[in-house]
């Protein structure tokens, strides 16, 4: 299968998709090959050298994650890796938007990852929108976003369950009422509480809260907590003069203020509501043989 790459810069850069797009080969979505790493390096655009932008120590967290899940499905590490990843790439929204940050990751950091992560045994082959791909799909990107997305305030409980349901992160993480913070936790309390339980059944919550955003406020009838920015860039400076974080204890977010329970739990009630109302494949099928 694919390795890791055998020369790694010190720090992180950016592989614009147009030449992303030359180095991802059926060899390399079939896990043959390797990605010749010094030719791909020339074609990168350099980042700001700064100890938050160190690549070894985002390589050093995808080795733990492949290491500890390695006897299971590979699946199982998205939970493990999303808020980890998040806690030791410190960035804003405006660079976690940058498709050729992520390109990179995936091509110049980690293919193997992304082979192990994402090989398709029935297809042999790994979809190629996980090298280079939107930020729901692209192997990092839908880690990092979910993480951001899904956490509450610093808590990063929330991101564990979200990622313990794939299609939460398939269905919901495209979705634009996933940024309302409310929405997102009311989200992760339908599955804690087990009224979510597999992935058919959160793939049609999600859709039928998507649609009722049509007509239904959630940020009137559900306000969030005002946000405080200077939170996240006090966070990002820890990281930048050096802050490290280790791998095995959940780290912590940004020390925002959490989203407003009065409005998670209201949300929660309507999603109940709306989900009892839903389709879910196999729920028809099943009460008409009962």
């Amino acid at each position: 299968m694919t390795e890791r790459p055998d020369h790694l810069p010190e720090y992180l850069a950016r592989l614009a998709d147009e030449n992303a797009a030359r180095f991802i080969a059926d060899g390399l979505l079939s896990g043959k090959d390797n990605v010749p790493a010094i030719t791909l390096n020339q074609a990168t655009e350099p980042l700001p050298e700064s100890p938050r932008m160190r690549l070894g120590a985002v390589r050093d967290l995808i080795d733990d994650a492949m290491y500890i899940y390695r006897d299971d499905r590979p699946t199982q590490a998205d939970a493990w890796l999303a808020p980890r990843l998040h806690a030791i790439l410190r960035l804003t929204r405006e660079e976690a938007a940058d498709s050729a940050l992520w390109n990179y990751v995936a091509l110049g950091v980690a293919p193997d990852f992304v082979v192990w992560r994402h090989f398709s045994e029935t297809k042999k082959s790994v979809n190629g929108r996980y090298f280079k791909g939107p930020h729901h799909k692209q192997a990092f990107a839908r880690l990092w976003w979910s993480a951001e997305l899904f956490r509450n305030g610093s808590d990063y409980e929330p991101v564990v369950v979200a990622c313990g349901n794939q299609d939460m992160l398939n269905t919901v993480l495209r979705l634009d009422v996933i940024d309302h913070r409310p929405t997102a936790q009311a989200l992760v309390r339908m599955l804690r509480r087990d009224v979510v339980r597999t992935g058919r059944e959160a793939n049609a919550l999600g859709k039928a809260v998507n649609a009722a955003a049509a007509t239904l406020m959630y940020d009137v009838m559900a306000p969030d907590a005002e946000r405080d920015a200077g939170a996240a860039r006090r966070w990002i400076d820890e990281a930048e003069e050096g802050h490290s974080v280790h791998h095995r204890p959940l780290p912590s977010g940004p020390s925002e203020e959490p989203a407003p329970e009065e409005s998670v739990e209201r949300l929660t009630a309507l999603f109940v509501d709306l989900f009892a109302d839903a389709r879910v494949r196999g729920r028809e099928e099943a009460a008409e043989a009962e």
